[in-house]
């Protein structure tokens, strides 16, 4: 799968190459308060945890993995999104329910690059076929869920969440695109 430019976006799918990438931007303790406290990934995790759980997902004709965010004004990699199965690491993932993630360097906040990402990545799954979309947060993560707002999903329930990498409350947001003429 390939993903369109957006006005100020590019994206490339994310590899082992980019571990270093993806540490950076995990050393800002604000990026990681919602996930695990606020505590900065090792290089090891990002190697041995995060790579080796991307490529559990990862189907790049699905356009399932994690896409390398670069704002085209500054050629700088600004964050990235996750694309794969709902509940993908538990005993029931929802291979026709795409959850959408977001991780992006702290500087860009408040500038909707997260939401023109998501989007851009949510559309081309659409052209694709994709009509499910799902995505999770803590429910104190405020700029998160103004993205699924902004996305056009809405609020579905909260859940218990527990895999390898994080146990805590979720709120999952749900749009089923199916219903919807344009967008």
């Amino acid at each position: 799968m390939y993903i369109d430019d957006s006005e100020r976006l590019s994206f490339e799918p994310v590899s082992e190459k980019d571990a270093e990438f993806l540490w950076s931007i995990d050393q800002d303790e604000e990026v990681m308060r919602f996930l695990n406290g606020g505590k900065k990934t090792t290089r090891e995790e990002v190697t041995g945890v995060f790579i080796p759980r991307i490529k559990a997902f990862s189907n790049p004709a699905l356009g399932w993995g994690v896409w390398r965010v670069t704002e085209k004004a500054t050629s700088e990699d600004v964050g990235w999104i996750l694309v794969r199965p709902m509940l993908f690491f538990t005993a029931t993932p929802q291979t026709d329910n795409l959850e959408l993630g977001w991780r992006f360097k702290r500087h860009t906040w408040g500038r909707g690059l997260a939401t023109e990402a998501a989007r851009t990545v949510r559309d081309a799954l659409f052209d694709m076929g994709v009509e499910k979309f799902s995505a999770t947060a803590t429910p104190d993560n405020t700029a998160s869920i103004a993205v699924m707002k902004k996305l056009g999903m809405e609020y579905s329930h909260e859940i218990d969440y527990e895999d390898e990498v994080f146990q805590g409350r979720l709120v999952v947001y749900n749009q089923d695109l199916s219903r919807i003429v344009s967008f």
